[in-house]
């Protein structure tokens, strides 16, 4: 019996919605997203029932959500490091379909003209001093 309120797709590394951010600044790595949730993965410690605001890149652009973490378990042991995986429920639903994200369009010029040169510095040989005489 399916339980998801809504689907999920896998999420590409290079779309922008890949990149979470804990709002205590923990990066994540998400993984698999539907509208009302996420499969991340990190390096923070994720505890099932915690709840936490997330900041993710949706259609609607940066969007700060609170979550619960639905489920967590260890996903990979190294001799310097531990890596989790939490499922994620988002309390409101979020577009995360892949395509339509608003990309800023940079204004740049054609040509950037090049910056002029730092002034000769003066080596410590050209330094003068001047003695006054004191009152």
């Amino acid at each position: 019996m399916e339980r998801r309120k809504a689907p999920r797709r896998v999420v590409g590394g290079e779309e922008p919605l890949s990149r979470a951010r804990l709002r205590t600044g923990g990066p994540l790595l998400v993984l698999d997203a539907s509208a009302w949730g996420a499969l991340t993965e990190s390096t923070e410690r994720l505890l099932p029932g915690r709840h936490l605001d997330v900041h993710v890149v949706s259609v609607q652009g940066r969007v700060l959500v609170r979550s619960r973490v639905a489920r967590a378990f260890v996903w990979r042991l190294e001799a310097d490091s531990v890596t989790y995986r939490a499922a994620l429920a988002f309390e409101r639903a979020i577009d995360v379909c892949a395509d339509g994200y608003v990309m800023p369009v940079a204004a740049l010029p054609a040509e950037i003209p090049p910056g002029s040169a730092y002034p000769h510095r003066p080596l410590a040989g050209d330094i003068e001093f001047t003695e006054r005489l004191s009152a």
